[in-house]
């Protein structure tokens, strides 16, 4: 489908809507219908029969048409437009599951998900991407001990840098156990290249055992203006918990250091921690994931006054209790969104996620769009990330 807008002088913009007919470079006419826009930009064209071959179009205006003529077309071009896939606004090798936060090393982005050794991706302009080597040829040894049925998938990382260091957080365990545990590695670029790339890994941050009220899962780290290091962890059970790292190290201060308890729902996890104003804010996934165009995932959020909480939601549920502000759910071929991330590029927030692609028989992709924020300081998803200008 071909949209097409350019320029009529201004004394040419009047009266009723013209046909519009376009002359391919080879030769072949596709009719279309021509909309006066009151806009100094000028004309828009819905064109009538998608154009053979995309190339370089000439516009010719017809004489005006009648108002019920007009009609019938607009009504085509509305049922012709909404049968068409929608755009795909990144390109490459974009296929990732549970996507950690994206983070820039020198002229490129990264991002980590899901796989054994830990999937990479890479882009210059968070629009094309690319398949990166692996955080781990091999697993570290100590993963197998702490997770019996461990079958070498590494899940849902999230990542940040601080003193000149990348420190990579990871989780390791088996479907529909909490016998699990958080791992940590880190390095001083992720530039493959680079001479000085190497990971290092740190071993256990945290684990779980039968016995424990929460499953060591999904992390997600953030550190506090203040310059405190935070956690956040938790799937099912009883549902998202945060504590404290040491800055200097990644790691937990001590064993016993304490824990928080943030939210809960029946089906809960992929937490987010970011800061915006002078609210905390917890994204959460709700719903089951994992099961392509089948996944219920979506989005929930509330905020707090500290990173501790509680948070509440728009209407002032605890989401310790099960409460939680709809953020973001299906739409149209990207279905069941999850695993939240925050990034800036270009002086602007934007958000990554994952959803399954229907358009991709439900394959798991990194998606991106803008983070705005209502007058109350409630985020709302903005527009998807979409070339030539996306910033």
């Amino acid at each position: 489908m071909l949209t097409s807008k350019f320029s009529i002088p201004a004394r040419d913009r009047a009266g009723w809507p013209n046909l519009a007919k376009a002359v391919t470079t080879d030769g072949v006419s596709v009719f279309g219908l021509g909309d006066r826009s009151p806009s100094p930009k000028g004309w828009h064209v819905c064109p009538i029969v998608p154009p053979p071959d995309p190339g370089t179009y000439s516009w010719q205006f017809a004489q005006p048409i009648t108002m019920w003529l007009w009609i019938i077309i607009g009504l085509f071009c509305f049922i012709t437009l909404a049968g068409q896939a929608q755009p795909d606004p990144l390109s490459g090798q974009y296929f990732i599951h549970d996507p950690s936060t994206i983070v820039p090393d020198h002229d490129r982005y990264y991002v980590f998900g899901t796989r054994p050794g830990i999937a990479v991706r890479s882009s210059a302009d968070l629009l094309a991407w690319r398949v990166e080597p692996s955080v781990f040829p091999v697993t570290p040894n100590w993963t197998r001990s702490v997770a019996p049925g461990f079958d070498g998938y590494l899940w849902a990382p999230d990542i940040i840098h601080l003193h000149d260091k990348f420190y990579l957080y990871y989780a390791v365990s088996a479907w529909g156990k909490k016998t699990s545990a958080i791992g940590l590695a880190t390095s001083p670029t992720l530039d493959h290249t680079a001479t000085n790339y190497a990971w290092t890994d740190l071993g256990m941050v945290i684990s779980s055992t039968n016995s424990s009220d929460f499953n060591t899962i999904d992390p997600s780290v953030m550190q506090d203006r203040d310059g405190s290091l935070w956690l956040a962890f938790g799937s099912y059970w009883k549902g998202i918990y945060l504590t404290a790292l040491d800055p200097a190290t990644g790691l937990r201060p001590g064993t016993n250091s304490p824990l928080y308890h943030l939210a809960w729902n029946e089906s809960i996890e992929a937490a987010c921690l970011i800061q915006h104003g002078r609210f905390y804010y917890l994204f959460v996934n709700w719903g089951q994931c994992c099961r392509g165009t089948n996944s219920t995932y979506e989005v929930r959020v509330g905020r707090a006054d500290k990173i501790i909480g509680p948070y509440l939601d728009q209407t002032g549920s605890d989401l310790a209790a099960g409460g939680g502000s709809k953020f973001l759910g299906n739409e149209g071929r990207y279905i069941g969104p999850g695993h939240i991330g925050l990034v800036t590029a270009r002086n602007r927030q934007w958000i990554s996620y994952h959803t399954y692609d229907a358009d991709f028989k439900g394959r798991s992709r990194l998606f991106l769009r803008q983070l705005d924020w209502s007058p109350d300081d409630w985020p709302r998803p903005g527009q998807a990330i979409a070339p030539p200008n996306s910033f």
